[in-house]
């Protein structure tokens, strides 16, 4: 039973080693991506479905 107290506080250091290295990481900006936006304007843009208006209807006397 013992051996199972070992493994789990060893598991949850590990985790929060991981969990702060992340964190580390994200506020240095290891993540931010700085290729996408220089060819951003070489991909081509989605087709845009031009939103149709809608008709109003006039009575005729």
């Amino acid at each position: 039973m013992s051996v199972i107290y070992v493994l789990l506080s060893i598991s949850i250091s590990v985790a929060i080693v991981f969990f702060v290295a992340f964190i580390t990481a994200v506020k240095k900006g290891q993540f931010d991506d700085g290729y996408t936006p220089s060819v951003r304007m070489l991909f081509e843009d989605e087709l845009v479905k031009e939103q149709q208006k809608p008709s109003v209807k006039t009575k005729k006397d």
